[in-house]
């Protein structure tokens, strides 16, 4: 069954997303209402949610008792912690999780084709289609246009965009006011780089107004 319109929510986890969490991105608690609006509008109207989520033991490359932050970071969203859980104002219905072993292609596109609720996808580096179940996804759903969100705008957000331009999702909304980044001024020069790719820059009034989808 195709999906021509899902929502895509990057990392909304309690380490992220909470002031005192492992690994905070600054000001994230702000759009704590703007993602809740936008998971209840997913909700609403029968949308699927796919959301990403990091799931780290210690022995994972990105994880750094000595982070340069840029590939490695310090203990965050670690396997079984509380920080590693979703918010609850994203709070996903009946998720289908896809952990990071590929899975054969036909077996996977067979479970997902009937699944009528969201699918959360575990990932141990940032880039999101370092899970190989990600690009099977996409290609079980088909989706034309992909509603997205979450944090950081400037690392797990920029590699969901990158990789959907790269995979070739016709249409692409990006929440602008539903995302924070670790870098305030590494924002403009990529959302200037993505407008020149045609990715569509919205606001949440916008999406949960139905200017959108």
């Amino acid at each position: 069954m195709k999906r021509p319109v899902i929502f895509w929510d990057v990392d909304t986890q309690h380490d992220f997303m909470d002031a005192d969490g492992a690994l905070s991105v600054p000001h994230a608690e702000d759009i704590k209402a703007k993602l809740q609006h936008l998971t209840q509008y997913a909700h609403t109207h029968g949308i699927p949610i796919v959301a990403s989520s990091d799931d780290h033991l210690l022995e994972h490359p990105e994880i750094s008792s000595t982070p340069d932050f840029r590939d490695t970071f310090p203990p965050h969203c670690m396997r079984g912690t509380m920080g590693a859980e979703k918010i609850p104002q994203t709070a996903l219905r009946d998720p289908f999780v896809l952990e990071p072993d590929e899975v054969a292609h036909e077996t996977l596109v067979r479970r997902l084709q009937p699944h009528s609720g969201d699918v959360l996808i575990r990932k141990h580096r940032f880039d999101v289609f370092s899970n190989p179940n990600t690009t099977t996804l996409l290609e079980a759903w088909d989706p034309t246009e992909v509603v997205l969100y979450g944090v950081a705008t400037d690392f797990c957000v920029r590699y969901a965009i990158e990789g959907m331009l790269e995979v070739g999702i016709p249409t692409i909304y990006l929440v602008l006011d539903a995302t924070k980044p670790i870098v305030e001024a590494s924002v403009a020069p990529l959302v200037d780089a993505w407008k020149e790719q045609d990715v569509r820059i919205v606001t949440t009034d916008d999406v949960v107004c139905g200017r959108v989808v």
